[in-house]
């Protein structure tokens, strides 16, 4: 059996490396040319650190992030909403890691190269359609400017919020669709908060404040390579004035400096502090698309962000794209034909992610700190007077359950009725 994939990123190559491990034959076509390990912090839940681990890259995992132990969530003065121990600490059986989404790629395609050779990628090639006859599926390829072909016996569209595979699927869909939320992004060297382990998100509705570290200093340990990013909703911005879907837009200090000026009191950074020290940094339009009807057709199905890309909070992208590569692979396993396979894996994994992407509409996990400052904005003197214990549970817990990644026997809610994060 031969798979295409379209899409070398995180979705795609670990789908290559999952197909790789069940004995499929492998191509991946990436449009851009080179593999770089580009953008800043993202988090690996536990549910898709333990698949990486069944392809043997815990350790790579280890040597490149931080095994987040405690997520606090806090009000804009930096009072606990509600904290909880994360990974192992929380009674998983592998952790969750902080890492630079760079390096989660890097790591990977190293994986990539070693197991099925530099020839199974093909870089400055993109995928521009497909046609399927029979048992066979050929995708239309565009290498510096000439028309090609490559036959499989399925083609996977990785290839992200722009997928040109669901754009075949689904011609008439249009853009990404924008909530009118902004999101910058950047990363740089920080002193050590706490254990080097502890990630906050600080705000609500106006803004929120994200901050935790991504990567251990090989010069000093007293710092952390330290990821940081703002939400908010800018003024007199439409989305004629975005490409939506794009990351690597650069950001601009004096649109982000005046969600945080003045506005967060957290005793374990200044926002616009660290911001100011970053150098270059990134924007991002808050965008996704509405759930499909159907991923797979035949021969050909969606994965990853080209299937179900949403909001970035609850901490799911990346890790639900290693979900969908581990399910495609495990039904092309079990299956009797491609065609079921393809079936399969669409209604395993497709209702699934599209109770994602609705919650992370409405918020996801976060939502706990956007009910909190509604009801005090100006802080509290106790939070159970806000919103009990079994709210703030039911919202963050919840979501916890929705995505998969709850642990059995959780240890992890703590109750705490003011104060700021030790």
């Amino acid at each position: 059996m031969k798979a295409l994939i379209a899409g070398a990123g995180i979705g795609g190559l670990t789908t290559a490396l999952f197909l790789h491990r069940a004995g499929v034959e492998v191509e991946i076509f990436e449009r851009a040319d080179a593999v770089r390990e580009l953008g800043v912090g993202i988090n690996m839940l536990p549910h898709a650190v333990g698949l990486l681990a069944e392809l043997g890259l815990l350790d790579a995992l280890d040597a490149n992030g931080i095994r987040t132990r405690e997520l606090i969530y806090a009000n804009r003065f930096g009072q606990i909403v509600w904290r909880e121990l994360r990974g192992i600490d929380a009674g998983h059986a592998v952790p969750q890691f902080s890492i630079h989404r760079g390096r989660l790629l890097g790591l990977i395609h190293r994986a990539v190269i070693d197991r099925l050779g530099r020839d199974a990628i093909r870089t400055g090639c993109s995928v521009t359609g497909f046609e399927q006859v029979g048992s066979q599926v050929t995708a239309f390829l565009s290498e510096a400017g000439q028309g090609l072909q490559a036959s499989g016996d399925l083609l996977v569209g990785a290839d992200g919020i722009h997928s040109a595979v669901r754009a075949k699927l689904y011609p008439d869909e249009g853009p990404p669709i924008w909530n009118g939320v902004m999101l910058w992004r950047g990363a740089t060297r920080w002193p050590q908060w706490q254990d080097g382990r502890t990630m906050a998100i600080a705000g609500g509705n106006h803004a929120k404040f994200v901050f935790y570290p991504i990567g251990d200093d090989p010069d000093d340990s007293g710092m952390r390579l330290t990821n940081w990013a703002v939400m908010a909703r800018p003024r007199g911005t439409g989305p004629r004035n975005l490409t939506l879907g794009d990351w690597s837009r650069p950001g601009d200090l004096e649109q982000v400096l005046p969600f945080v000026r003045d506005r967060f009191q957290l005793d374990y950074v200044d926002p616009a502090e660290i911001i100011r020290a970053t150098g270059a940094f990134h924007e991002y339009p808050n965008c996704d698309r509405d759930p499909l009807p159907r991923w797979s057709f035949g021969r050909v199905t969606l994965l990853g962000d080209a299937a179900h890309p949403m909001y970035p909070v609850g901490s799911n992208g990346a890790s639900q794209a290693i979900l969908d590569a581990s399910s495609l692979a495990g039904h092309l396993q079990t299956q009797g034909t491609v065609d079921a396979a393809l079936d399969a894996y669409d209604e395993e994994r497709r209702p699934a992610t599209a109770h994602l992407v609705q919650a992370n509409r409405k918020g996801g996990p976060e939502g706990v700190i956007d009910l909190v400052e509604a009801r005090a904005p100006d802080g509290f003197e106790e939070i159970e007077a806000v919103a009990s214990y079994a709210e703030r549970e039911r919202i963050v817990r919840g979501y916890a359950s929705l995505a998969g990644f709850a642990a059995n026997g959780e240890r992890q809610g703590r109750r705490q009725n003011s104060g700021k994060p030790e």
